[in-house]
This record gives C-alpha cells, structure tokens and sequence, in this order.
C-alpha cells in the first residue's frame, strides 16, 4: 500500500455512536466507509465493491451483498454469533469471516449467575408478590426453596463462557454437571464440574439449566416442547446464548403454565424487539400466574462500559492484522 493508497474498510452500523476506536486502531492508511444502517438492501454495489474490509455489528449480510465484495478480504463481526451472515455465500466467494469471541466472556457469567441466583433464590416472585402483602409479612415465604448446596446446575456448552459460569458456582456450592461434546476428554478434571455423557441426563438430573452453546443444526430449538419435557419437574432455565435454542415461545408458555418448568430468564429472544405473543403479553402485563417466574432482558448480558470498548478495539485488531499480515484471527467455517 502506497502513501498515496488507502485501504477501505467498511462498517455496515454500529450501537455506539460514530466508529471513532476503530479509526485509531486501524489507522491513518484506512479510509472508513460508515454505512449506519443495519437495511442490507441499503449496501449500494458500489460501496461494497471498493471495501478491503468488511465489519458487521447488527446487519444481515446476505449472497446480494456479499456478490459485490470484489476485494474484501475478510469479513469480521463485532459480537459472537453469527446467524445473520451467509457463511456458505462468503465461503463461496473465497471471502474467511471472523467472529469476536474474547470479548464479554466475564459480563455474559456474572448475568447468567445473577440470572442463576435470582430464581434460585426466587428473589423476583418474593419481589412481585410482597407489594400485595398487608399483613405476615415474614410468613410468606415460597416453598420449594433449596439450599444450593443440595441444587444440580447444569451448563450446556462449557467453552470460554460456560467455564467462566462454572467457576461462579462453584463457591456457591451447587453441583455442577456440564455437557459439551466438543470439549476434549479431561476438560472436566481441569475446571472442576462433573460431565453428563448425554444431554437428556443433564435435563433429567439438573434443578437449573443454563445455556451457553453456539445456535448450530444440532442446538436449534433445543428447548422445544420435547426438550421442556425432558428437564426435570420443577427446573429453572436461563438463556443468556442464542435466542434460537429456545424457539418455541408457545412450548415455554406451555411449560410454565403447567409447572413443569418452574421459571426461565432470557437474555436472547428470535425476534427482538420481541413481537406479539401470549407469553409476552402475559410478562408485559405483570399477569398474576407468571409473577416473577419469567424474566426478560434485552439481549444486554454482553454489555459493561469496558466490554463494550473491548469487543469494538478488538474487532478492529482483527481487521488490522488481516491488513498486514494477510490472517484472519478467530476465523468460522460454516457450521450451520
């Protein structure tokens, strides 16, 4: 690159303001293209075609699209997952992606264990219920409530984040049992929980069920009608990984109403803003029977002041790197 000659990285759009950390990371040899729109039909060829680089926050990024990126040399997304890009199109066009997986890792835990705690603890039906109380106030106490000490969690998905879920817990005195295919033999000596060769044991034997799995062919609606069934009565699951593990929002109402799972948080819906459901309306309204056993924040488990500077420094990191080194770090294949 000649000092005559910028490299173009393109921006598709952005939650914090203008991309002003990535501009010091890459540098003055970088000219930035800010789209600031998440409307991939916004993404004129044009643009597109000039780009080195591609960086994606909230946008789809589709075969159109990607048809136009003639010189780009990566594609980098600044959050984990990945549902929303074409990794078959990008592979097509001999074009690698990345993802941004170091980043957050302790902000997603400390929500999930809050999240863990909470129900456990039952903190948000005492809170919900207790504004109605006008005489023995002490007396109301909910039942069941178990010591953690004699409370299973079970954590699907041990990698970065549920390592770090695990060893939140593990102080706390729960029984941790873990299912990860994907983690070699001994990764359960190492971090210290016990590993459920199945996943149907780690529903059947877990108090609380926490997910921490990528969304892929096999963890789709993993939590379907069928898989609510096979959590043991009486269970509590937190989602704080991809809104598609839980895509069913007619068979999580079904098992709340019946019992069967006694509450769930949710940090990640399929469709945010979440849009009209039964569910939802009930939630919304405070409806007595559901008081404090569903909770729902807004897909902000990744987010702290500092995780928010690192995922965006460490996104340009990776483009910078592509740039003068020609690798792209922490690079997906499609595993849809």
């Amino acid at each position: 690159m000649t000092a005559e000659q910028k490299y173009v990285v393109g921006i598709t759009d952005h939650m914090i303001g203008a991309p002003d950390l990535e501009a010091d990371v890459l540098g003055p040899d970088v000219e930035i293209d800010f789209f600031d729109s998440r409307d991939e039909a916004s993404f004129s060829a044009d643009r597109l075609s000039r780009l080195d680089a591609l960086m994606v926050w909230g946008a789809r990024l589709g075969a159109q699209s990607i048809a136009h990126l003639n010189r780009c040399k990566g594609v980098v997304r600044y959050g984990v997952g990945y549902e929303k890009i074409d990794l078959a199109a990008l592979a097509s066009a001999g074009i690698p992606f990345a993802n941004n997986p170091d980043y957050g890792t302790e902000e997603v835990a400390d929500h999930a264990l809050a999240m863990i705690l909470s129900l456990h603890r039952r903190l948000f039906e005492h809170d919900a219920r207790a504004r109605s109380y006008t005489s023995g106030w002490q007396v109301h106490s909910l039942k069941p409530l178990a010591r953690s000490t004699r409370a299973t969690v079970g954590v699907i998905g041990v990698g970065r984040i549920g390592t770090a879920v695990v060893n939140r817990l593990k102080p706390f005195g729960f029984h941790v049992l873990g299912y990860d295919p994907g983690q070699p033999p001994g990764h359960e000596k190492a971090i210290g929980y016990e590993r459920a060769g199945r996943l149907d044991e780690l529903l059947g034997r877990s108090d609380i069920v926490t997910l921490h799995c990528p969304a892929t062919a096999e963890t789709r609606g993993m939590l379907n009608g069928d898989g609510f069934g096979r959590l043991k009565p009486g269970a509590i699951v937190v989602n704080t990984a991809r809104g598609e593990l839980i895509d069913d929002l007619d068979a999580l109402e079904q098992a709340l109403r019946s019992g069967h799972l006694a509450a769930a948080a949710i940090d990640t819906l399929v469709e945010e803003p979440p849009g009209d459901h039964a569910l939802l309306r009930a939630w919304r309204d405070r409806e007595e029977w559901l008081a404090g056993r569903l909770v729902i924040t807004p897909h902000n488990a990744f987010y702290s002041d500092h995780a928010a500077i690192e995922m965006r420094l460490n996104a340009a990191k990776t483009v910078r790197i592509l740039l003068d080194e020609g690798r792209l770090r922490n690079q997906v294949t499609d595993r849809s």
